[in-house]
């Protein structure tokens, strides 16, 4: 865990380090409920047949588990050690190989229970978490970097090609 600060009686700060190795993407949400495990995984594998996942889900009540699922153990077993760092309830943690979040992210915002979507990145990833008596919440995130200035002329010629290159414009 990183460095606890309390700002106001009763809220305490902490920010998290959410790993992602090389190769993978992860994606970081919020749901509502437990069927979400079963529906998250069909998504995931309906809109993306190759893709390979590990999926956590932090239960907000009753037995209050993380709940997981998968088709790649290792993912998996990325996935619910992200969750026992984030320890927010209703807090989903997918990660990914063999696809990119551009192939699921609209199926996962369609999943009735899906509240929304925090983070999808490859890159370094931080969350702030606000804790109180009750619990644990993401209040922010870190994606990346700071950018270190304004794309001339040769690095829009490079996005471009870029995009061409892999498939995602003709």
């Amino acid at each position: 865990m990183g460095v606890l600060m309390s700002i106001a009686p009763n809220v305490k700060f902490d920010v998290i380090r959410i790993e992602v190795p090389k190769g993978l993407n992860v994606i970081v949400g919020q749901t509502h409920f437990i069927k979400s495990v079963e529906d998250i995984y069909e998504a995931l594998i309906t809109s993306a047949p190759t893709i390979k996942f590990g999926l956590a889900f932090c239960e907000a009540s009753g037995k209050r588990l993380i709940r997981y699922d998968g088709n790649d153990d290792e993912l998996i077993k990325y996935a619910i050690e992200a969750a026992k760092k984030i320890a927010a309830g209703h807090t989903f943690v997918i990660y990914i190989k063999d696809a990119w979040p551009i192939n699921v992210l609209n199926a996962l915002k369609s999943v009735q229970e899906v509240i929304g979507i925090y983070a999808a990145t490859a890159n370094p990833l931080q969350l702030v978490i606000a804790e109180t008596d009750q619990g644990r919440g993401i209040v922010a995130v870190i994606d990346g970097f700071t950018p270190l200035g304004v794309e001339g002329d040769e690095d829009m010629k490079e996005r471009k090609e870029f995009l061409r290159k892999i498939g995602y414009k003709r």
